[in-house]
Formats: structure tokens, sequence, C-alpha cells
């Protein structure tokens, strides 16, 4: 997911520079976006790691 976000921030840079306002705006909410989901999957999914522990393999 934090691939996607940086290549829709990408996308805005770019397009920004070459002055296209709508799509840079859009591109630049699409990555927030997927940004703030990628943290809260990362924060959530690193709490249960440490609830659950690691098991022991054999």
């Amino acid at each position: 997911m934090l691939g996607w976000a940086i290549t829709f921030l990408l996308i805005a840079l770019v397009a920004a520079v070459f002055g296209f306002g709508g799509i840079a705006s859009a591109s630049a909410g699409i990555a927030q976006i997927i940004f703030v989901v990628f943290i809260i999957l990362f924060v959530v999914g690193a709490i249960l790691h440490i609830i659950r522990g690691r098991r022991p393999t054999m």
C-alpha cells in the first residue's frame, strides 16, 4: 500500500509541474487516503503481533 501511495504522490507532483491542477489535486487526495489506511493497518498489525506474541516453532 505504501508503494501505491508513493506512486500517486509522484503522479500528483508530475501533474502539478505540467499544470494539471485537477489531476494533481485528485492524485494527492488519493495518495493521502491510501497512506492513512496504510498507517492504520500497520499500527493494528503491530499491536496484534505484540499481543499474540511469537509462538516457538519446532
